[in-house]
């Protein structure tokens, strides 16, 4: 005999209150480490932790793949090319990561190419850059005006007094495939994914447990915890209830990122396929490129500067006046007659950069008699983390598991204690890649 409305009804509420007791019971489960932020820094630590067969969470605040942080998008650099020697032996091995991940999941996040620095020959940054290539090994080939047309189909021209720095080590990531690449493997290995639950507060209740409060009132609670939040690491950080305010000198950085049309006979030239690299400019203005891929015909060059700004209040506008101002002059004079700068940048979007007064990653327990080594806090990656976020997710899974097995790398240049000591964090004697547009 069928069932009638009448006798469905009540099995039908019992499913309902089992799934909010299950629910209920998965928010109260104690996992070995939560992350909170599940950009690329956040979605490879929770895909390191979880396939070293630990349990984890990972919480993000809006949708997953979101356009509001740092990790969306459709290109970022891999280069080895660095003015600080510490990052170029990061580079290498992140890059051998990023390999290992694509053949894990089985289809690839990264287009390789030749890197090609260039500018003034007395640039003090361009000159380590290619010193710490020779040093460590990394072929690299110094061009100046004369024989820079013999590279890359003869499109780039170096004015007088520009040298340049060619390396094969270089390539561009889809950041926004990446980070689900990784959140992919994440949840492969057992990893719990939740969106569109904002972290309110992190505290230390009975028996050394890290609890984790969100703004609709479920808490998690685990033995570690990891703040990946990005541009949101000093609102959470400050936001702790049961310490003295945290802060961290990471400021958020509101950039713009832009597309220039080149000119119909010229658009096989910029391609990966006929050799064109990802680029940097270094001086005043910093500029940086990747060849023609996500839009066909069109080529990203972008100024590295960018305006502080709250990530809750940004403008999301793209100022025109400075493209017209810093990046259509060296447009006409590295690709003369190529790129069409009449019609402007075609398409343009905003991001953001999380800035350390030295540009350096903080990548540091957060110490003190409450948290001590429970919880890590990851950010302040400058606009130069992204092809690093392997790398670090594996860092940062040795750190919470007390495992730094493969991991050799000397994080004293990225402990929060460098601002205790100045202010201005690790001293340099070379100029900053990304400019301020004002205050």
């Amino acid at each position: 005999m069928a069932h009638t409305d009448k006798n469905t009804e009540p099995e039908n509420t019992t499913h309902l209150v089992w799934r909010e007791i299950s629910r209920r019971s998965r928010d109260m489960e104690k996992f070995d480490v939560i992350v909170i932020g599940a950009g690329i820094m956040g979605s490879c630590t929770a895909y390191k932790v979880a396939k070293r067969g630990h349990t984890v969470l990972l919480l993000e605040q809006y949708d997953f793949l979101h356009h509001c942080g740092s990790s969306h998008g459709q290109s970022r650099t891999i280069r080895l090319t660095y003015p600080e020697e510490c990052y170029v032996g990061m580079a290498v091995e992140s890059s051998r990561l990023w390999d290992e991940a694509e053949e894990e999941v089985g289809y690839r996040v990264v287009t390789k190419t030749a890197q090609f620095d260039f500018g003034m020959a007395d640039n003090r940054s361009l000159q380590l850059s290619i010193d710490n290539c020779l040093a460590n090994s990394i072929p690299v080939r110094v061009v100046g005006k004369s024989d820079v047309g013999k590279e890359f189909s003869g499109v780039f021209t170096l004015p007088e007094g520009w040298i340049g720095g060619v390396t094969e080590r270089g390539g561009v990531i889809n950041p926004t495939k990446a980070v689900a690449m990784f959140q992919s493997l994440a949840s492969r290995h057992g990893a719990v994914l939740k969106d569109r639950v904002k972290v309110t507060d992190i505290t230390k209740v009975d028996g050394g447990v890290v609890r984790v409060s969100t703004v609709s009132g479920l808490t998690f609670h685990g033995k570690k915890c990891v703040v990946t939040a990005g541009a949101w690491t000093n609102k959470l950080m400050e936001s702790i209830t049961s310490s003295p305010c945290i802060f961290l000198p990471i400021e958020p950085l509101h950039t713009e990122v832009c597309y220039w049309k080149i000119k119909p006979p010229y658009t096989n030239l910029f391609t990966p396929e006929s050799g064109f690299p990802t680029f940097a400019s270094y001086g005043n203005p910093y500029i940086y490129g990747t060849p023609s891929i996500e839009y066909p015909g069109l080529v990203k060059i972008s100024l590295n500067s960018g305006e502080l700004c709250d990530p809750e209040r940004r403008s999301w506008q793209v100022d025109m006046e400075l493209l017209e101002k810093k990046v259509k002059p060296w447009i006409k004079t590295v690709f003369p007659n190529y790129i069409d700068i009449d019609a402007g940048p075609v398409i343009t979007y905003t991001c953001m950069y999380s800035m350390t007064p030295d540009a350096d990653y903080v990548i540091d327990y957060v110490g003190g008699d409450e948290f001590g080594e429970d919880l890590v806090v990851v950010g302040g990656f400058s606009g130069h983390g992204f092809k690093m976020g392997p790398l670090v997710g594996s860092i940062v899974a040795g750190m919470v598991l007390d495992d730094h097995t493969g991991n050799d790398v000397d994080l004293s240049h990225f402990r929060i204690s460098r601002f205790m000591d100045d202010p201005r964090g690790n001293l340099k004697d070379y100029e900053d890649f990304v400019s301020l547009q004002k205050q």
